[in-house]
């Protein structure tokens, strides 16, 4: 135990770091938490960052007058959330040289910018935290509550970017993952952070410290069992009679968007599409439900009539496709441009059944702020469709023939915890088609996927998911991977659709009350130990 004396008095010294150093170890420990999301998946790494967080709030809890210490938290929560995001969003970067000779000057901006803005929450967080602070081994809970605040208006203010939300960490384990249709990726970020920010108590091995350490270590394993005994009393079962198939073309972005060399793209994507397999012997015979990845067209379907004979002449008259493309129409109300990003349902005769446009578009890449005038400067979003892309109204179930109804979400709306089901009749599977080839070989496609899953267990929902160059997969509500791809590889993949939950609570109000409650409680039980103390002295 002596040789760990001098460690633990290091650890302590930090709560007097002034300066650079201050802020160096606050940015070290958000870069360090940043190992616990995909790919790596590392969530032992918030063991370090998050009891390093707290020491560095005892000292801003430590600098004076009560404004000097809300400046005090509200710079550490900065740094730690800069380093933090930075270090796991740092791929962002990959899309700005996609057409590195129009937006690659954008790159710096982008990949400091936008870590910057969103550690303005984490900054909001530890003036949160603070305001209930206290000396004592509670003060976790005051983080807890703090900082799960903050990460959820992370998700909502403005138009929402929950993007590595903390939860994540423990949301890549099967069994670990299962907590969410109890609670949520916002619950898991609740329990995340009193967990993994625990350990930092035990630098004073005080009773009450190492009750809370010990309460800590056996939640996470009642979690972990539980989450394997939900696994094992809900093997997956199959809905009768669907057939499914995800075409994966791995396309690079400079040919999926290349106008003339549209024939030669559809080709590919039938001649693919129509291949035997292990699973489908008989290929598309086999087949009744075809799905292929968003904006998977290089033209507009209606306005090239010879897609929908090439179309007519590939599937046999069993086969429905699914498709993400571009559709052009009338803008809704109060909107200027004539293009959507959808969902299109298309039968064997090229006919379009069905479309879905998508509601929660992606700023500067899908439109512009301020569109118009940023255009007048010379602005582009990363689509380059002049006037940006409208959005539709509101999300809607998707009808598709050979299928149970569909929540269909393109890209990025299926990173956004509660917002995922359409009004009304409640949908068979989560339907996502995305294009995360912007982001080539990093980590971001693993972690757009390792959100969509977890939307499958929060809503007890199976998921079927087309991606342009992977992560493509069809995935049970209870988050196991029926059958995937890999990232950057041409794939099939060949399965069942399994069926849903009947329910699961966080689906229902049920869910974001348990939130409020617990964020609630973790006020309270950081206050009141404080106020009992105040009162003792009194």
């Amino acid at each position: 135990m002596r040789h760990l004396l001098p460690l633990v008095a290091a650890l302590l010294r930090v709560r007097q770091a002034e300066g650079w150093r201050r802020l160096a170890v606050a940015a070290f420990a958000g870069a360090f938490g940043a190992l616990a999301m995909p790919p790596l998946g590392a969530w032992p790494a918030l063991a370090v960052s998050f009891p390093l967080l707290v020491l560095l709030l005892d000292g801003a809890h430590g600098a004076g007058r009560t404004k000097a210490r809300l400046v005090a938290a509200a710079t550490v929560g900065w740094w730690f959330g800069f380093g933090y995001f930075l270090a796991s969003l740092w791929w962002i970067g990959a899309a700005f040289l996609v057409e590195a000779d129009v937006f690659g000057w954008l790159l710096p901006f982008a990949v400091i910018a936008m870590p910057a803005g969103l550690a303005l929450f984490t900054a909001l967080g530890a003036v949160l935290a603070l305001l209930a602070w206290s000396r004592g081994p509670w003060r976790i809970f005051a983080l807890a509550a703090g900082f799960t605040t903050s990460e959820w208006l992370r998700g909502h203010v403005l138009s929402g970017f929950p993007w590595n939300t903390f939860g994540y960490a423990v949301g890549q384990d099967p069994a670990l993952m299962q907590s969410a249709a109890l609670v949520g990726v916002y619950g898991l970020t609740f329990f995340v952070l009193l967990l993994f920010a625990a350990p930092v108590l035990l630098l004073k091995p005080r009773a009450p410290a190492v009750a809370l350490v010990g309460a800590a270590a056996v939640t996470l394993v009642a979690a972990a069992l539980w989450g394997e005994a939900r696994l094992a009393a809900h093997p997956a079962v199959p809905v009768e009679g669907v057939r499914l198939r995800i075409m994966q073309p791995n396309l690079a972005q400079d040919e999926k968007f290349a106008y003339g060399r549209s024939k030669e793209v559809l080709a590919h994507y039938l001649s693919l599409s129509a291949q035997s397999s292990a699973t489908y012997p008989k290929g598309l015979e086999d087949v009744t439900v075809l799905v292929w990845p968003e904006s998977a067209f290089p033209f507009i379907y209606e306005r090239e009539p010879w897609a929908a004979e090439a179309i007519t002449a590939a599937l046999p008259p069993n086969v429905i496709l699914v498709t993400g493309a571009v559709r052009y129409d009338a803008p809704p109300k109060g909107q200027v441009s004539p293009f959507f990003n959808a969902i299109r349902v298309i039968d064997h005769q090229g006919h379009v059944l069905k479309s879905t446009d998508k509601v929660h578009l992606v700023p500067f890449g899908e439109y512009l702020p301020f569109q118009a005038a940023l255009e007048e400067l010379g602005l582009e979003q990363l689509t380059r469709v002049r006037g940006g892309f409208s959005s539709g109204t509101a999300l809607s179930a998707l009808s598709v023939p050979g299928l149970p109804l569909a929540a269909p979400l393109v890209c990025y709306e299926i990173i956004f915890p509660g917002k995922v089901i359409p009004q009304g009749e409640r949908p068979g599977l989560l339907l996502n088609v995305t294009n995360d080839g912007w982001f080539g070989n990093t980590p971001g496609p693993y972690q757009h996927f390792a959100q969509a899953r977890l939307r499958a267990v929060e809503e007890g929902l199976p998921l079927v998911r087309a991606a342009n160059t992977g992560l493509s997969a069809i995935v049970d509500p209870l988050g196991r991977i029926v059958a995937g791809s890999s990232l950057g590889e041409e794939a099939l993949v060949d399965g069942w659709l399994p069926e849903p939950l009947e329910t699961v609570p966080h689906a229902s109000t049920v869910g974001r009350q348990i939130l409020i409650c617990l964020v609630f409680a973790g006020f309270v039980l950081a206050l009141i130990p404080s106020r009992i103390r105040f009162a003792r002295k009194s």
